[in-house]
């Protein structure tokens, strides 16, 4: 997964580059392909990747999370 997720993103930051820098009739498909690839592919499969296995709760803001926070801010008080 993590060399998928490097070769799409080369692939994309290069199309886009190639298309600002290149005088072709198609330089502005280039950076179109590029900016789609970086948002419908690349972005969902950077999330997939990093939050698989993870349980979403301890990122919620729930009554128990702020408790806990409000006990480790008074604990690492100085």
């Amino acid at each position: 997964m993590k060399y998928i997720i490097f070769i799409v993103s080369i692939a994309a930051f290069t199309s886009i580059i190639l298309g600002f820098t290149l005088d072709v009739p198609y330089s502005q498909k280039l950076v179109g392909f590029g900016v789609v690839a970086i948002f419908f592919i690349l972005f969902p499969l950077f999330s997939y990747h990093h939050w698989k296995g993870k349980d979403v709760k301890d990122y919620m803001l729930t009554k128990e999370n702020l408790d806990k926070m409000r006990e480790n801010q008074k604990r690492n008080k100085y």
